[in-house]
């Protein structure tokens, strides 16, 4: 009797845990979730000109005249992301297909009142007038990335996510969008999980009115991207909480460092174990849903390129900057001159006059005396600031003077070429070293196969580096971009509540 009753204890246990998980799949375990869909790159269809993203500078004149102030400004091209879910508007609800992107703060679809802007055309369009908790707004708006703007206005419905309705989410009708960028895009548009910050028209974001309208238990949202090639799950966000299966082990928080972005701060990235000493005191890096690739400083993404064989274009102005000037560069170093100070003292950068003669070294060439190099002095300031920073890394290692500069020049071959992808050898990929992350004192690596991006053509397969240079302006750099490369090895918690991000190993 003993043993009929343990057995019958262990079967409502077996039950009691099967409810749990199953539980933990549906609604009733307070998450809101949305299950992503992927697709694979095609060679086809991947633009000649496309990068992770770039800084502009713009002028806000919401202050008024005499109080404006300059920021910088993320933008992004969106035609190599993978992952979107879907999302409802309006009563009944109409589907759209969404990125979901940290980096952006407004939601948008294409509206049915674009006419002349072919991309509306072969996406889901909003249609206002089948809505019965339509409200119209009409306020115009752009929203501006890499590639183009997005012109519409604005609009108020409600907006299922997952098994909840946020109501009165006011939302932009998109009626013209860039060509380039969205005509080929498997989604119909953007929601963007960013701050309020950032947000065009100071619009309340979605995810602050989940939190506000008590959809969510716990102010985090959740994200885990399955870059199985094979795998018809392309991963899953979830607002409120976490699911545990996704991922391994305790996450790595560290605090969000600017308002605005989903903003942190790096240590040092290393090739093979070894570092490179670009971020040893900290640099910072967005951490960008909406972007697959990895985008850095072009010094270190051109020792990255270098380390695992990706092409570059070979640069005759760099390596014009090594021959002429690297000789007093080595000088300089050697005698203790601070790195950054090294080309303002040659000329070839903008400098402080105050700061010209100090330490008893003088400036040897003036900027208008260039000997055949090009006139562009910002491309001649960058390269000879590649420059230092590479015989200043090689120095620390004590390197011996000639291969130093046979490696730099080595460098100077394998600059990112910004018009193109970096192309690898898709047989060595086995054999390429990893390229670590340090966050919170912790390393961070992802291994070859993780920063790579395989992209079938008919028959034949390309293999390309998942790092691309960035053009930040230097009062603001080096500065990083985690995309979908990043956070596909790394399950990530957004804490909004907290103000901070956690990474933890993704599950296989």
């Amino acid at each position: 009797m003993g043993t009929e009753v343990l057995l019958l204890l262990l079967v409502v246990i077996c039950f009691a845990d099967l409810g749990r998980i199953f539980a933990s799949n549906g609604s009733s375990d307070g998450l809101v979730r949305i299950g992503l869909k992927k697709r694979s790159l095609n060679y086809n269809i991947i633009p000649a000109e496309t990068v992770a993203g770039k800084f502009i500078h713009y002028v806000n004149k919401e202050g008024g005249a005499g109080n404006l102030r300059e920021e910088v400004v993320y933008l992004k091209n969106f035609w190599d992301t993978q992952y979107f879910g879907e999302i409802s508007i309006g009563s009944p609800a109409q589907q759209f297909a969404v990125v979901f992107d940290t980096t952006s703060s407004n939601l948008w679809v294409p509206s049915s009142k674009c006419h002349f802007s072919v991309p509306c055309f072969v996406h889901s369009r909003y249609r206002a007038w089948l809505s019965r908790t339509y409200t119209k707004i009409g306020i115009s708006c752009k929203i501006r990335y890499g590639s183009g703007l997005v012109r519409g206005f604005f609009s108020q419905d409600n907006v299922g996510v997952g098994n909840v309705v946020v109501k009165d989410q006011v939302f932009a009708e998109a009626t013209s969008e860039g060509l380039l960028a969205f005509l080929l895009a498997q989604f119909d548009g953007i929601l963007g999980l960013g701050f309020q910050e950032n947000s065009v028209g100071n619009v309340t974001p979605l995810w602050y009115n989940m939190i506000q309208q008590g959809l969510v238990d716990r102010q985090i949202f959740s994200l885990w991207l399955n870059r199985d090639p094979k795998s018809n799950v392309g991963g899953e966000i979830v607002f409120g909480g976490v699911d545990w299966r996704y991922f391994r082990g305790d996450h790595t928080y560290v605090p969000v460092t600017q308002a605005g972005y989903w903003q942190i701060d790096v240590g040092d990235i290393l090739i093979a174990n070894n570092p490179t000493g670009i971020c040893e005191g900290g640099c910072p890096a967005i951490i960008d849903s909406g972007s697959s690739f990895i985008g850095g400083p072009i010094s270190v993404i051109t020792q990255i390129n270098h380390a695992i064989g990706a092409d570059g274009v070979v640069s005759l102005e760099c390596k014009k900057v090594v021959s002429k000037y690297g000789d007093l560069i080595w000088e300089y170093l050697l005698r203790g001159l601070q790195p950054e100070r090294a080309c303002s003292n040659i000329g070839l950068c903008l400098y402080n006059a105050s700061l010209h003669s100090r330490g008893g070294i003088e400036t040897v060439v003036g900027r208008e005396d260039s000997e055949g190099l090009p006139v562009d002095d910002s491309a001649l300031c960058t390269f000879c600031e590649m420059t230092v920073f590479w015989i200043q890394v090689e120095l620390n290692k004590q390197k011996a003077r000639e291969r130093v500069f046979k490696y730099v020049n080595e460098l100077c071959e394998k600059l990112p070429n910004p018009r193109r992808k970096s192309f690898i050898n898709c047989e060595r990929i086995d054999d390429l070293p990893p390229v670590s992350f340090t966050i919170g004192n912790k390393s961070f690596p992802l291994s070859p196969q993780q920063y790579t991006i395989r992209v079938e053509d008919g028959c034949s397969t390309f293999c390309m580096s998942g790092f691309v240079a960035l053009d930040v302006p230097a009062s603001k750099g080096p500065l990083w971009v985690l995309g979908d490369l990043f956070l596909g090895a790394y399950h990530t918690i957004f804490d909004f509540g907290n103000l901070k991000v956690g990474f933890a190993k993704s599950a296989a």
